[in-house]
């Protein structure tokens, strides 16, 4: 569950417009629209993303606009179509996404009109306690992402067929256009390609530090990364940048695995069976340092299969998603002990985005990060549902889809 509370998320009703004798009294929507623009919205689970026309009011207290470049396409948006992540609908997709900000609300005083800015798809007020202990990962901000709306306030700016819309982690980069509170906002220099800074906003540092930070993956280590997607790729990376002698991608489809190579795997297996044996003799019986989970969607079932995958003190990083309701998990407690192994969870790669957003970024500019060969296609927002098709048939690292 999400730590800190959620109060005040009514949304606004219709109200009667004021009558004069003789008139019939009607219902006017009780927000003043700032623009139109577009943006794919999910109405219902298990549908297709609707993109239509929606009515994008002015930034209020502590907020900006920001005109979208790019967004990447995550797998976790497409748990809200399974219904995995029971969010409220409707709501408009997107959470990996950067931008150039166009107006700001009043109370913002450090960012400005023409800015470029990354979203970070968890918020960080750098006041709470997990804030100011260096866990901006765990901002209690998180607590309003399931409900989508506004963090001042509790309301929404973005309407459509007399609705509210709610916002996936309160960003929406699923649009042209949106409107976050600037605690979503990381700002970067102006030279960074933002069709390729957007991958910053989740993917890139929830991979990477799953491997750098949860797991703590030290010079001559051997992991194993199973599920080589958007975040697997760089947990790949983070593994090599991190010096890690042996990294095993294991991913059942060819291509991924093959992919996998150039982003730093050493070995590839189709499955954690498979890689089982030879892991064993490639590490002298040893096994993985971590095993880090980044599969499309995590399954209890397979815990005991990454534990025996695990060296004696070997973590397993469970960095993919869950369905909400699987409440078990199949594990050998006795093999938890007796080798002193441990199941850690990673959010955000357990890293404080603020810093580790430019400092990737910095990474990318010298040539060690690569976040172009992370990118598979790039697809405008009309084709939201053609890329998601692409990436259920396994064809894709990482979807962009980019706005003119």
């Amino acid at each position: 569950m999400w730590q800190g509370a959620v109060t005040e998320l009514g949304c606004r009703s219709l109200q009667p417009a004021p009558s004069v004798p003789g008139d019939t009294p009607v219902e006017v929507m009780p927000y003043d629209h700032g623009m139109q623009t577009k943006a794919a919205i999910l109405w219902e689970v298990n549908k297709e993303w609707s993109v239509e026309d929606i009515e994008l009011d002015d930034p209020k207290e502590g907020e900006v606009m920001v005109k979208l470049a790019a967004s990447g396409m995550c797998h976790s948006d497409e748990h809200l179509v399974t219904g995995d992540l029971p969010f409220e609908l409707p709501i408009i997709g997107g959470h990996e996404g950067a931008g150039v900000v166009t107006k700001v609300g009043p109370g913002v005083s450090w960012l400005e009109e023409g800015d470029h800015v990354v979203f970070g798809f968890i918020p960080s007020c750098g006041r709470c306690p997990s804030c100011s202990t260096g866990h901006q990962n765990l901002c209690d901000l998180g607590a309003l992402m399931g409900a989508g709306m506004q963090v001042n306030g509790g309301d929404s700016r973005h309407h459509a067929k007399g609705e509210d819309l709610r916002l996936m982690c309160m960003l929406g980069t699923f649009a042209h256009d949106t409107v976050v509170n600037e605690a979503s906002c990381i700002k970067i220099e102006k030279d960074v390609p933002l069709d390729r800074a957007c991958l910053l906003g989740c993917g890139v540092v929830t991979g990477w530090g799953s491997a750098v930070y949860a797991a703590q993956v030290s010079a001559g280590d051997v992991v194993a990364v199973v599920g080589v997607g958007g975040i697997g790729a760089n947990a790949i990376q983070g593994a090599k940048l991190a010096g890690a002698k042996q990294i095993w991608a294991i991913d059942p489809i060819e291509s991924k695995r093959e992919k996998a190579m150039e982003f730093g795997a050493t070995h590839t297996a189709a499955s954690m069976e498979e890689a089982m044996e030879p892991l064993g003799e490639a590490s002298w019986g040893t096994m993985a340092n971590s095993v880090i989970m980044t599969m499309g969607v995590g399954s209890g079932e397979l815990l005991a299969s990454a534990l025996g995958l695990a060296a004696k003190r070997g973590k397993v990083v469970v960095t993919n998603i869950h369905p909400a309701m699987e409440m078990s998990a199949n594990v050998s407690l006795l093999d938890l002990t007796l080798m002193e192994k441990q199941v850690v969870g990673s959010l955000f790669g357990s890293g404080n985005p603020r810093a580790d957003i430019p400092k990737l970024l910095g990474l990318y500019r010298d040539g060690q990060l690569d976040l172009d060969g992370l990118v598979t296609k790039e697809y405008t927002l009309d084709g939201v549902n053609d890329g998601y098709d692409d990436m259920r048939a396994g064809k894709n690292i990482r979807g962009v889809m980019k706005f003119a």
